[in-house]
C-alpha cells in the first residue's frame, strides 16, 4: 500500500524559515492511497453503496468510512480493477461527494492486475491546519493509528507514505519497539482483556506511558498513564539502565462489541454508581484492572523510578525546601511518588498540595478524637489520641521551619538590596522599606506575619498597632494633627496589646519609631538629622492621645519610654549626628547606640552590614538545624 501526499501547484504564503536549510512547504490539498488488494468487486461495491453495511464487520469494519472522508474532504473519486468470478479483470471508476453520492464514470484502462487508487482531494481548511505538514510527521500518525495491525498476528502489508521522499511504516515499527514484554491479559467480571505491552525507545516523539484502548482491529481512543502507577513517569529504565516509554494496546471481544460506529470512543461508562450487576463493567473497571497488571509486569523498573524519585525529593527538600523534613516520611506513607526529572517549582506545589491534605487529614482526624472522648474505649482512645498529637507535632515543625526558611529568604535578599548594582548605584529606601512592612499599611491591613521587622529587633515581629509611612494624622490610634511622616511607627502595651486592651487599667504604651536611609546616603545634615526627626516623632506621638481598641483614651503621659531605631550607612555626616547626640559606637564598629534622657529614649542607629550580620546571628541556631546557610 502506497500513501501519496498532494501539495498544491500555487506556493504558500511566506510566514518565514521552515527551518534549517528547509524550504517552505506548499499546503496539503488531498492524498492518494493506493493497494494491490483484490479491488471493487460486485460485492464490495454493493457494500459502499450501501448505508451502514456490516459486510466486513468480522474485520473490524464499520461501513461508516466513507462518510468520515466527507468531513475532511470536498469529493473523493475511486479508480479499480477486480476479477469476477471467471478471473476475467475488469475495472470501474466513481466518484463520491455530499451532493451527488455516488457517480459512476467510465470504465478506466492500463490495469494489469487488481487493486485500488482512492483519491481524497479538497482538503478542507480546518482540518489542514491542525494536520501534521512534513511526511515524516503524516508517517507517524499513520504509524500511530494503526499500529494495531503492526502488532496483531500476522502482522501488516508493507506499507509506504511518499511525498518528496518516502517513509516505510515498517521500518517505523523497527524504529518504534524497543522490546516486547510478554502478552498478558486480565480478567474483569468474567470478561477477557488481552494486553500487548510494549517498551518504546526514547527517542520515540511520544514519551509518556500510554494506554490504547483497541476495537474493531484499530485504535479508538488512548490515555495518558502518567502517575497513575506509583513511578510511572515518563521514560523507566530496564535492568542494563536503557530508557524506554511503557505503552500498553488493550483489546477484547467485549470492547469490540461496545465500540462506536465512528470508532472514537466505547458506548461504556466510565464508572458504574452503587452495587454492580455481574455483567455491568465499566471503564474504571478495566482500567483498575490494567494498572495492577503494568505494576505487576514493571515491577523492577517501577521500584528503581520510585527509589529515583525519592532520592529527588530528598535533594530538594534538604536544599530548598527543609519546611517538608518533619512531615517527609507521612507524606511517602500516603503513597506520594515523583517524576524524577520534576522541576523544582512543580516539585514544591505537589508538596505542598499533598502537606495541605495531611493537615486536612488531621484536623478531621482531632474532631473525631476529641468527640468521642469518654465513650471510646480508654486503649484504643488513647492510641487514637497519641496518633493524632504525633501527626500534629510533625505539622507544626513543618510550619516552624516554613517560618525560619522565610527568614533565610528575607535576609538573602536584603543582603542584595545593600549591594551597589554593576552600575554602581544602591537601591533606594523604598525597596529596603517595602521588605521590612509594605509601605503605606497598617497591622489593620496586614497579616500577624506580614512584617519582617524582627530583622531589626525581635520585639518589634509582636506589636499593637504599626504605621508604615503614613501621616500621624491617618493613625487612628494616636489622634495626632500631624501630617508628617515617619517611616514606621509602633505602639505597644507592656503585657497588653493596645488594640486589644479591656477594662479600666491601662498600663503605658511604649513607643517605637523606625527611620530607613538609602545605602551609601550622605546627606544627614542639621535639618535632616534622622537622629532628631525620630525623638520629634516620638514627642508628638506622646502628645497624641492614644485610644484603646474600644476608643477609651489611654491617660497622657511624657514617661512612654520609646525606641528609636535608624538604619542607615555610617556615612561621614550621619557619623557626625551621631557624635553630636552623645551615642557611643557598637563594639564591631558598624553602629551607634545611647540614651535621650530629656526625650526618655533609647536610640540605636545600625549600619546595614551590622543589620543583616546582627539578625543573622540571631537566627544561626535555628538555620543550622534546617542544614540552611547562615552566611
Amino acid at each position: 500500500m502506497r500513501v501519496t501526499v498532494e501539495r498544491s501547484g500555487q506556493d504558500e504564503f511566506d510566514f518565514g524559515p521552515a527551518g534549517p536549510g528547509r524550504a517552505a512547504l506548499k499546503p496539503i490539498v488531498g492524498f492518494s492511497v493506493e493497494d494491490n488488494g483484490v479491488g471493487f468487486t460486485s460485492s464490495n461495491m454493493n457494500s459502499f453503496e450501501t448505508l451502514d453495511s456490516d459486510y466486513k464487520a468480522s474485520m473490524g469494519c464499520r461501513g461508516v468510512g466513507r462518510l468520515l472522508w466527507l468531513k475532511a474532504f470536498d469529493k473523493i473519486s475511486i479508480c479499480s480493477a477486480y476479477k469476477d468470478d471467471s478471473s476475467a479483470l475488469h475495472a470501474r471508476q466513481f466518484r463520491f461527494s455530499i451532493d451527488r453520492e455516488v457517480e459512476h464514470d467510465e470504465e478506466p484502462e492500463g490495469f494489469t492486475d487488481t487493486g485500488a487508487v482512492v483519491r481524497l482531494d479538497g482538503f478542507k481548511e480546518s482540518y489542514q491546519r491542525s494536520a501534521p505538514k512534513t511526511v515524516e510527521a503524516i508517517a507517524r500518525e499513520i504509524f500511530e493509528h494503526c499500529i494495531w495491525y503492526f502488532l496483531r498476528p500476522g502482522g501488516a502489508p508493507e506499507v509506504s507514505v511518499v511525498d518528496e521522499e518516502t517513509v516505510s511504516l515498517n521500518k517505523l515499527m523497527e524504529e518504534f519497539i524497543f522490546s516486547e514484554l510478554p502478552r498478558t491479559s486480565i480478567d474483569v467480571r468474567g470478561k477477557k482483556f488481552d494486553m500487548v505491552n510494549l517498551c518504546l525507545r526514547s527517542s520515540t516523539r511520544n514519551f509518556t506511558p500510554r494506554l490504547y484502548w483497541c476495537a474493531a482491529s484499530r485504535v479508538v481512543t488512548d490515555e495518558n498513564l502518567t502517575g497513575k502507577v506509583p513511578g510511572l513517569y515518563g521514560r523507566l529504565k530496564d535492568k542494563s539502565a536503557v530508557e524506554f516509554t511503557y505503552v500498553c494496546y488493550l483489546s477484547s471481544d467485549y470492547l469490540d462489541m461496545h465500540v462506536r460506529a465512528d470508532r472514537t470512543d466505547f458506548d461504556i461508562s466510565e464508572r458504574v454508581a452503587g452495587t454492580t450487576l455481574g455483567e455491568d463493567i465499566s471503564l474504571e473497571d478495566i482500567r483498575s484492572g490494567v494498572l495492577e497488571e503494568v505494576e505487576r509486569i514493571l515491577s523492577d523498573s517501577l521500584a528503581a523510578a520510585r527509589d529515583e524519585g525519592k532520592a529527588r525529593v530528598n535533594d530538594f527538600v534538604s536544599n530548598h525546601a527543609p519546611r517538608y523534613r518533619p512531615v517527609l516520611s507521612r507524606l511517602e506513607s500516603l503513597g506520594v511518588t515523583v517524576d524524577p526529572s520534576i522541576k523544582n517549582p512543580d516539585l514544591e506545589l505537589l508538596l505542598h498540595s499533598n502537606l495541605q491534605k495531611l493537615e486536612a487529614e488531621a484536623i478531621a482526624e482531632g474532631q473525631a478524637v476529641f468527640a468521642e472522648a469518654g465513650s471510646a474505649p480508654l486503649e484504643d482512645y488513647q492510641e487514637r489520641l497519641a496518633r493524632y498529637l504525633d501527626t500534629v507535632n510533625d505539622i507544626n515543625q513543618s510550619d516552624l521551619a516554613a517560618y525560619v526558611s522565610r527568614r533565610r529568604v528575607i535576609l538573602d535578599i536584603l543582603s542584595k538590596l545593600i549591594r551597589s548594582s554593576e552600575h554602581g548605584k544602591y537601591s533606594r529606601e523604598d525597596a529596603i522599606h517595602s521588605l521590612l512592612i509594605p509601605m503605606r499599611t497598617d497591622s489593620n491591613d496586614l497579616g500577624t506575619d506580614a512584617s519582617n521587622l524582627w530583622i531589626i529587633d525581635e520585639r518589634l515581629a509582636f506589636h499593637d498597632y504599626l504605621a508604615s509611612d503614613k501621616t500621624l494624622k491617618s493613625m487612628p490610634i494616636t489622634g495626632s494633627e500631624s501630617t508628617k511622616e515617619p517611616d514606621i511607627l509602633s505602639t505597644k502595651l507592656i503585657d497588653t496589646p493596645v488594640l486589644t486592651a479591656e477594662g479600666e487599667t491601662l498600663p503605658l504604651p511604649s513607643i517605637v519609631v523606625v527611620e530607613i536611609k538609602r545605602p551609601m546616603r550622605n546627606d544627614a545634615t542639621e535639618d535632616k538629622d534622622p537622629i532628631l526627626q525620630s525623638l520629634d516623632y516620638v514627642k508628638r506621638v506622646r502628645a497624641g492621645g492614644v485610644l484603646t481598641a474600644s476608643g477609651r483614651p489611654i491617660p497622657a503621659s511624657q514617661e512612654s519610654p520609646a525606641f528609636c531605631y535608624i538604619v542607615a550607612d555610617l556615612t561621614p555626616t550621619l557619623v557626625s549626628r551621631c557624635e553630636y547626640a552623645n551615642l557611643r559606637r557598637t563594639h564591631d564598629g558598624l553602629g551607634y547606640f545611647g540614651f535621650n534622657e530629656s526625650a526618655k529614649a533609647y536610640i540605636e542607629v545600625m549600619s546595614f552590614d551590622r543589620l543583616v550580620n546582627a539578625a543573622t546571628e540571631r537566627n544561626r541556631a535555628f538555620f543550622d538545624k534546617l542544614g540552611l546557610p547562615s552566611s
